[in-house]
């Protein structure tokens, strides 16, 4: 009897002056962001915001909301990785009040929203780079007790982050350059570290006369991709295969390979711990006698897909600015390039990158367009260009 009485209240239908005096009222719900309308997006207008939320209310409502708020706008305000920011949002939370009293609320996450959103702030930091340190350990020990879960979360990124901080064997300085073409040049360096007698080399595509685009060129070369050149036959081109990325922290630098012709491998069926006939060896290759390589493939630029003898970044990653880094090439000791052909492969290049083209297409170029992706293969033999578009 009681369910059925139950059940009758609930199907009631309000009466209709609710809905109408709902419908009749001009009031709504505004958001305020106090991020938004600042006129300096810098470190000192973010913590002013925090101060005037602190200031606003004793009982700090609304706190969850304006910490998330408040993360979703660092990099807005550049203060992504700044440690004094994170402990001011830290501090907007109330203390004392989340602390944990008995063994029940710590196993059951006592304040489940508060403490995830500490959580999420320190997860942000973690993804920043940023190194905690005891004062916001003290602060997270007054606001959630030593049980509480954000204080356990600090305890795994004080012990695991600095073990992983300096495990890359490449240094990165803590502020990447703003320059591109050092970021450039630390890429190549990465790249290149396989073999310590790299030279990192910045070139100006402005001294080849014939070039169309100024702009800067990071070339990288060893002398034994020197003499793997060198030795590359002249009736087989070589190619220009790219562009790759490769990533620095959280920027992106596109490079390109120049690879070579494979070194066919020698069979040798002699047994190695034979000592009767010992031959003396060539010397080092380059320095010492003979300027050839052994005939086995035993050196790193060797791969399968092919033998990298440069590696290079440019400015505007165009087809004339690798072209401009071939002719470099050619001045800077590798004179073989001036009588065998280069072939470059080059994919559709993205919305943001423009492409200058050399020469324009013909009639019959134009009827191949179907819209699908294509390669742009240049030819570059004895100073001459020639531009081949082939549509697939």
């Amino acid at each position: 009897m009681a369910t059925k009485m139950l059940r009758n209240i609930l199907r009631t239908k309000p009466p209709n002056i609710l809905f109408r005096r709902w419908e009749g009222t001009e009031k709504k719900v505004v958001v305020y962001d106090p991020f938004v309308n600042k006129p300096q997006k810098n470190k000192e207008t973010y913590l002013e915001a925090i101060k005037m939320f602190e200031g606003r209310d004793i009982r700090r409502r609304g706190h969850v909301e304006f910490i998330y708020a408040a993360l979703g706008r660092m990099k807005e305000f550049g203060v992504q990785k700044d440690l004094e920011v994170y402990k001011a949002l830290v501090e907007v939370l109330p203390k004392g009040k989340f602390i944990a009293e008995n063994i029940f609320q710590a196993e059951f996450m006592h304040y489940p929203k508060q403490q995830q959103c500490a959580v999420d702030l320190l997860e942000q930091m973690e993804d920043n780079g940023v190194m905690p340190d005891s004062e916001l350990e003290q602060i997270l020990l007054n606001t959630f007790g030593r049980r509480g879960i954000p204080l356990r979360k600090f305890w795994r990124m004080l012990y695991w982050m600095p073990k992983f901080k300096n495990l890359s064997p490449w240094y990165l300085p803590d502020e990447l350059p703003g320059d591109v073409m050092e970021l450039a040049k630390l890429a190549i360096q990465r790249i290149t570290s396989v073999d310590p007698d790299t030279r990192v080399e910045i070139w100006q595509a402005e001294e080849i006369e014939a070039s169309l685009d100024k702009t800067w060129i990071v070339s990288a070369q060893s002398d034994a991709q020197k003499i793997l050149l060198a030795e590359q036959p002249e009736n087989e081109p070589l190619v220009v295969r790219g562009p790759y990325k490769v990533c620095i922290r959280d920027q992106f630098v596109t490079y390109f390979l120049l690879l070579g012709k494979i070194r066919p491998e020698i069979k040798d069926d002699s047994d190695p711990d034979d000592v009767s006939n010992l031959k003396k060896p060539s010397g080092i290759p380059g320095f010492i006698g003979q300027t050839t390589l052994p005939s086995n493939r035993c050196i790193v630029h060797e791969q399968d897909d092919g033998t990298i003898l440069s590696v290079c970044a440019t400015g505007t990653s165009s087809r004339d600015s690798l072209l401009s880094w071939i002719r470099l090439l050619e001045k800077n000791g590798n004179p073989l390039l001036s009588n065998i052909p280069v072939m470059f492969t080059l994919t559709a290049p993205p919305n943001d990158l423009t492409v200058p083209e050399t020469q324009p297409a013909t009639g019959n170029e134009k009827e191949k367009v179907a819209g699908t992706s294509y390669n742009s293969y240049l030819r570059y033999k004895c100073g001459k260009e020639e531009i081949l578009n082939e549509w697939r």
